[in-house]
């Protein structure tokens, strides 16, 4: 089965909501999943979920663009991961990119790699930037939450508390409770 799925940001997108469903009518689709909800938020995004369930071995789900179904790269390796573990494939029609195929698998690997390498490089200047901020006294790192609260986590905790029931009221985590309590 060939399964759609089309999505504008907002409500005043119909035009284009229209045309990613013509589109994907042409392209052979029995069944569309259509929502309106912004790629930022991808917990929110219902039909796709619904589309990736809907999904079996040997469908092929089509989207008109890229950014129609992945907010990055890596967000469409992990949804291509959801589809290949179904047995399905992913044809993004603008791209004329097919995963069924030899040459549409490589065209992802290859935009996965270039993903990866970019986050690495980033993280590299990230750490550049803050062995450089360190070296200048301006990077103190984040403020340790937990052991300010050490006479607290001790007081609950001579008081019968549990370690789970500490880190709740106090907010922090149940691993810092028992850091806590082993150090004193």
């Amino acid at each position: 089965m060939i399964v759609g799925y089309a999505r504008t940001s907002t409500l005043d997108q119909t035009a284009s909501l229209e045309a990613q469903q013509r589109d994907l009518t042409k392209a052979g689709c029995e069944k569309v999943f259509v929502e309106q909800v912004s790629s930022v938020d991808v917990k929110a995004r219902e039909k796709l979920a619904e589309a990736l369930e809907f999904i079996r071995d040997g469908d092929t789900i089509v989207v008109t663009k890229l950014d129609r179904m992945a907010r990055s790269v890596a967000h469409l390796l992990e949804i291509l991961e959801a589809i290949e573990a179904k047995g399905a494939s992913l044809r993004i029609l603008d791209m004329a990119i097919d995963t069924s195929t030899p040459n549409g698998r490589l065209m992802l690997n290859i935009l996965g790699s270039v993903a990866q390498f970019e986050r690495e490089i980033m993280l590299e200047r990230q750490r550049e930037g803050i062995a450089k901020a360190k070296a200048e006294g301006k990077y103190k790192g984040r403020a340790p939450t937990a052991k300010a609260k050490a006479k607290e986590v001790l007081a609950m905790h001579a008081e019968g508390v549990g370690a789970t029931a500490i880190a709740k009221e106090l907010n922090i985590g149940r691993a810092s409770v028992y850091r806590i309590l082993d150090a004193a």
